[in-house]
């Protein structure tokens, strides 16, 4: 028997030896404890995207509440709150531009909530829109009868943002200049 054939012969047998061990009953066979998800039944009512886009909005996974919210759309058609639940997520997200228009679609709409009023007040203050952004919030806490803390600590951050950014005419004004250090570094310094 040559070298060859004795390792062939090692295959063969251990290809033999696992071929038996998936046969038996400890093999790759699913033994009874193990736990499957069950399958999906079509024949089921779906469960609203509203509910499941504002469960995903509470989780903090806002691209598939995004998609949630798209979804319910087409069965509730652009309500307020579907518009609502569109503006809060792009918010999330970070789309200030889409989250605007959103938003403001929904507040033009006679049924619009509080929250949303806040959430477009929120917008603007992260926008920088101070002005605006405490009459919306005003409007949201008059909505709302003053019961919501969110809608009142937002309006407080507006009100307080205005009262910081008061321009007091009695403090020195210094003159600053632009002066270039290198090829490409610039440092501002006060004008002695």
């Amino acid at each position: 028997m040559t070298r060859h054939s004795g390792a062939s012969a090692a295959l063969v047998m251990g290809l033999c030896a696992l071929t038996l061990t998936a046969c038996s009953t400890g093999g790759f066979a699913p033994s009874e404890e193990q736990v499957f998800a069950p399958g999906v039944d079509r024949s089921g009512d779906a469960v609203d995207g509203l509910i499941v886009g504002g469960r995903l909005m509470d989780a903090g996974e806002y691209e598939l509440a995004l998609d949630a919210y798209t979804r319910a759309a087409l069965d509730h058609g652009l309500s307020v709150d579907v518009l609502a639940g569109l503006g809060s997520a792009n918010l999330a997200l970070g789309r200030l531009g889409q989250s605007e228009e959103l938003l403001r679609r929904a507040v033009a709409k006679p049924d619009a909530s509080p929250e949303v009023w806040n959430n477009l007040g929120v917008l603007l203050l992260e926008k920088g829109e101070i002005g605006e952004a405490q009459l919306v919030l005003r409007k949201a806490f008059a909505l709302d009868n003053g019961a919501s803390d969110a809608i009142r600590d937002n309006l407080r951050k507006a009100l307080a943002k205005t009262e910081n950014a008061v321009y007091d005419a009695s403090q020195q004004q210094e003159n600053y200049k632009l002066v270039r250090r290198g090829s490409s570094d610039y440092l501002i310094r006060a004008i002695p």
